[in-house]
């Protein structure tokens, strides 16, 4: 088992409607390609709003292959389309990092 941690820069303006779109439809799409969100959260820092993910996966080639068919997902592709045209950009940078787990870890 695996963890991916996603984190977005997400804006003080717009960000009702980047969760909107994430917990109406990204979530609901990433499902179907069996994604596991394992927890969602927002942090502020000094710099930026964040909303950062856990996704749990069982290997690497399922995260990958699961990311390949949401990205290419026609659904998807149309939701943000026309989210981004009616909010503008919702999402800036994103960090994405895999947890792979340390001999002595509890997971």
């Amino acid at each position: 088992m695996i963890h991916q941690l996603r984190i977005y820069e997400i804006f003080e303006h717009n960000k009702a409607a980047f969760h909107a779109r994430f917990r109406d439809h990204a979530a609901r799409i990433m499902h179907r390609y069996g994604f596991h969100i394992v927890g969602m959260w927002e942090t502020t820092t000094t710099q930026r709003t964040e909303f950062v993910y856990l996704l749990a996966w069982q290997d690497e080639m399922a995260l990958r292959t699961a990311w390949a068919a949401f990205r290419a997902d026609e659904e998807w592709s149309k939701i943000k389309q026309v989210t981004s045209a009616e909010h503008g950009d919702l999402v800036g940078a994103i960090d994405d990092r895999l947890l792979v787990p340390t001999g002595y870890s509890f997971t």
